[in-house]
This record gives structure tokens, C-alpha cells and sequence, in this order.
């Protein structure tokens, strides 16, 4: 299994941005922490603080052998109809993760325009959430 995991602006901030909603790991310590806990999956993380960029990688995805995604597009979540749209054409399972509950957040948090084109969504459990995204994507190929 090839999961390409993808995280959007400030994520990279992780650690030092508000430990209380995001944790006090660093984007790195994700990073070892699901290599560590799926050593059967291959990742290629990626992480940008533009949307272009994030978007060029998605529609390279589709060229690539990459069995799902599972992104993290912090800020975008709420304001980008063109990560959304490139989210749509991609045809592997999709999974949306938040390390905080962004529907018990801001107003304007609440609001996401990628979860209709993504097959779930796991939020609200700071690291966790991404450990259940990673268990519900290995489910989709049994």
C-alpha cells in the first residue's frame, strides 16, 4: 500500500502552533510516528504553504502509483474551490484529516469544501485522527 499524505499552510508549524488544538509534536514526529505504526505502507508526505504547489502534486498523484491520499489542508479546507477541484478528479480513496474538531471550532472554520469529494473524514484527535484515517484507508483494500 502507497498512501501519499499531503498537509496544507501552517502544518509545518506543528509543535509550536497552539499545542492545545494541534499537539506538541512536530510535523516530523507525524511523520515517524505513522512509519513506525504502519511499517507495511510506503509514504511519501508532502507539505506546502501554497495552494498551487499542493495542487500540482495532487494532479501529478494521478499519474503515480499511489493507492490513496490522505490530506491535511489546514486553512484551505475552508477557502480553496480549486484544491477541492483537483481533489475531485483524483481517483484513489481520499481520506480528510484535522488534528483539531473544525466543527466545534470558528464560525468560519466550520465551513468545508473538501469533504464531499474525500470518502471520510477524521478529525478532532490530534494524532489519533490520523491513525484512524490510516486504519479506514488499510480497510478499503480488504
Amino acid at each position: 500500500m502507497n498512501i501519499l499524505v499531503i498537509h496544507g499552510p501552517n502544518l509545518n508549524m506543528l509543535g509550536r502552533r497552539n499545542p492545545e488544538l494541534y499537539g506538541r509534536f512536530s510535523l516530523e514526529d507525524l511523520y515517524d510516528e505513522l512509519s513506525d505504526t504502519f511499517t507495511d505502507v510506503e509514504f511519501t508526505f508532502y507539505q506546502s504553504n501554497y495552494e498551487g504547489e499542493l495542487i500540482d502534486v495532487i494532479q501529478q498523484a494521478m499519474d503515480e502509483p499511489f493507492d490513496a491520499l490522505l490530506i491535511n489542508p489546514g486553512a484551505l479546507t475552508h477557502t480553496s474551490i480549486a484544491l477541492r477541484d483537483a481533489l475531485e478528479m483524483l481517483e484513489i480513496p481520499k481520506v480528510e484529516v484535522h488534528l483539531s474538531d473544525i466543527l466545534n471550532r470558528e464560525d468560519f472554520r466550520k465551513t468545508d469544501l473538501i469533504h464531499d469529494v474525500c470518502q471520510a473524514r477524521f478529525m478532532g484527535k490530534k494524532l489519533d485522527s490520523y491513525l484512524e484515517a490510516v486504519t479506514y484507508i488499510l480497510t478499503l483494500r480488504d
